[in-house]
């Protein structure tokens, strides 16, 4: 299983949120860059980016600072946060990001998705936020009528290969992982499922490698010490 560490972004700031709320926001880095090296200074090779900022407006303010982490660390960078429009996948992918996360899009303009893959292939993933079973959008803020699996059979078939499923329960709240979902999701798709929200101890990430997963994020656990990188990519392989 890959460990993606993740740097989420709001004004150029490394940030963290509780549960995706905005007045809940801790700043753990100015020099966001600083953070990639030290993820591949511990043996990481890939790097979960959101823009917090572009998840609630639909456009890329932290355009620039995703570039420098590109840059600067060299690591496989996923971005996700804002992007709705073919202009902005390809604004991204020209710049170098190594993959484009659909999420607010997705839900709202499923077609959208389609054009995507027939574009990018591989290049193109799909964020499914969860609250209660339905998918939410825009940053978290709003919760629509969609039910989750029946959004994720929809996106498969559209051809989506990577599925990067978030509870937004466990997001940030160090409760551990939710692993009842993540069985249920690698039992019933085909696609690569990244786990994000929760994963806090060695344990989640043991038990989700388990499962057979193709990946697991790692947010806030790395930013307050509860979980070691390097031991956590170490565990993962197993």
């Amino acid at each position: 299983m890959l460990i993606y560490p993740a740097i989420d972004l709001y004004e150029g700031e490394a940030v963290r949120l509780l549960r995706g709320d905005y007045a809940q926001k801790t700043v753990y880095s100015k020099v966001p860059e600083e953070i990639a090296l030290a993820f591949r200074a511990a043996g990481a090779e890939r790097v979960h980016l959101v823009d917090l900022e572009g998840a609630k407006s639909g456009e890329t303010p932290n355009f620039e600072t995703v570039c420098r982490i590109k840059e600067a660390s060299g690591l496989f960078c996923e971005i996700g946060g804002g992007i709705r429009s073919m202009e902005t996948v390809r604004r991204y992918l020209d710049a170098g990001l190594d993959r484009v996360i659909l999420g607010s899009a997705a839900a709202e303009d499923p077609d959208f998705v389609t054009e995507a893959v027939a574009a990018y292939g591989e290049r193109i993933a799909l964020g499914a936020d969860l609250r209660d079973g339905r998918v939410a959008t825009r940053g978290w803020l709003k919760t629509t009528e969609l039910d989750a699996f029946a959004f994720c059979e929809d996106m498969q078939a559209r051809g989506v290969k990577t599925l990067i499923c978030t509870d937004i329960s466990r997001d940030g709240a160090m409760q551990g992982t939710n692993r009842a979902l993540y069985k249920a999701l690698s039992e019933r798709f085909s696609m690569d499922i990244v786990a994000s929200g929760g994963v806090s101890t060695l344990d989640d990430v043991r038990a989700l490698a388990a499962l057979g997963i193709h990946g697991a994020i790692i947010g806030k656990a790395y930013y307050t010490g509860a979980v070691d990188l390097k031991e956590a990519i170490e565990v993962a392989k197993c």
